[in-house]
């Protein structure tokens, strides 16, 4: 059975860092591309960070995260990080892990959510100011 599981979230000052975990179970993290997303209250999911699969070893991110926050990869984990930094209270919602089923993956600007076949549950963000 496939599935993600999202760990690391919580409540954290404006500045501060979180590091958001996602184990993965039922395949390896290796073969898929990853990404992460987030939904804040009242606004529509949209995508912050996106990892290759390892034939590529690429990665996107939006223009409001980047240099702040780094997707990577534990193969021996089966896990995918999320490290955030310098957090901004418009960091504030859930955040979901997902994986496409493609091996090969390129991540491209703004990966539409359809692409990603697996998702987690979501984990809670909150930066206060």
């Amino acid at each position: 059975q496939v599935q993600l599981v999202e760990s690391g979230g919580g409540l954290v000052q404006s500045g501060g860092s979180l590091r958001l975990s996602c184990r993965a179970s039922g395949f390896t993290l290796d073969y898929f591309g990853l990404g992460w997303f987030r939904q804040a209250p009242g606004k529509d999911r949209e995508g912050v960070s996106c990892l290759s699969s390892s034939t590529y070893d690429a990665t996107w991110y939006p223009d409001s995260v980047k240099g702040r926050f780094t997707i990577s990869r534990d193969s021996a984990k089966n896990t995918v990080y999320l490290q955030m930094s310098s957090l901004k209270p418009e960091d504030t919602g859930v955040y979901f892990c997902a994986a496409v089923d493609r091996s090969g993956y390129l991540c491209a600007d703004d990966p539409p959510e359809y692409e990603f076949d697996y998702w987690g549950r979501g984990t809670q963000v909150n930066v206060s100011s």
